[in-house]
C-alpha cells in the first residue's frame, strides 16, 4: 500500500514537474502600421521625424518592455500618415512624450481578497506630437499638435502572453485618439499647407 501511495506521488510529482518546464509558446502579435489610413499630402519637399523624449528605462516607466513602444507607434504613424507633396521647405514631426508608467494597485487583505482576481498594475500612456512646416528660410509657417491618453489595470493572474496582448490594445487604442486628433488638428491648423 505504502509502495503503491509513492508511486502515485512520484507520478504525480512528475507530471507536474513536466507541466512546469512546458513552455507557453510565444504569440505574435501584428504590427501597428497606418498606411490603410489616407496619406496626409503636405506641400513640402521633405518630411522630418525626430523626439525629444527619452525613455528613462527605469520604473514606473515601462514603455520599453511593451511590444509596440509608444514612440516606436509614434514614427510609424508620421512615416505613413505625412507624404511630402512637393514644395519649398520641411515638416517636422516632432515626438514630445511617449510615456507608460506602471502603478501597483491595492490589494483587498481579507478574506474576499483570497477569493478573488484583482487588478495588480494599472498602465498609464500619453503621446503628444506636433507637425511643424518650416519654409525655406527657416521659418515657422505654422503648426498642429495633438495629444492623448489611456489607461488600463491589469488582471494579477494574467499570463505574459495575455499581458503583452493588453499591452498591445492599449497602444493601439491611444494611437488610435492620437491620429484622431492629430488629423483634424492638421486639416484646422494647416490648412494651407495640406495638397
Amino acid at each position: 500500500m505504502i509502495r503503491r501511495a509513492r508511486r502515485a506521488f512520484a507520478v504525480v510529482a512528475l507530471v507536474a514537474a513536466a507541466a512546469c518546464a512546458t513552455e507557453v509558446p510565444q504569440q505574435t502579435l501584428p504590427e501597428l502600421t497606418y498606411g490603410h489610413l489616407s496619406p496626409l499630402a503636405l506641400g513640402v519637399g521633405a518630411v522630418e521625424v525626430t523626439s525629444e523624449y527619452a525613455a528613462p528605462m527605469a520604473a514606473p516607466h515601462v514603455e520599453h518592455l511593451f511590444p509596440t513602444p509608444p514612440e516606436k507607434a509614434l514614427r510609424q504613424w508620421a512615416t505613413d500618415r505625412l507624404k511630402a507633396a512637393g514644395g519649398p521647405g520641411v515638416a517636422r514631426f516632432v515626438i514630445k512624450d511617449a510615456r507608460v508608467t506602471e502603478t501597483a494597485l491595492a490589494h483587498d487583505e481579507g478574506v474576499k481578497g483570497a477569493f478573488t482576481k484583482e487588478a495588480s498594475e494599472r498602465y498609464d500612456a500619453a503621446v503628444e506630437a506636433v507637425v511643424e512646416i518650416i519654409d525655406g528660410d527657416g521659418k515657422s509657417r505654422g503648426h498642429a499638435s495633438a495629444r492623448a491618453t489611456r489607461s488600463r489595470t491589469v488582471r494579477e493572474d494574467v499570463s505574459m502572453n495575455e499581458r503583452d496582448r493588453i499591452r498591445f490594445e492599449l497602444i493601439e487604442a491611444l494611437m488610435k485618439d492620437f491620429d484622431a486628433e492629430i488629423e483634424n488638428n492638421i486639416r484646422t491648423y494647416l490648412a494651407k499647407t495640406l495638397q
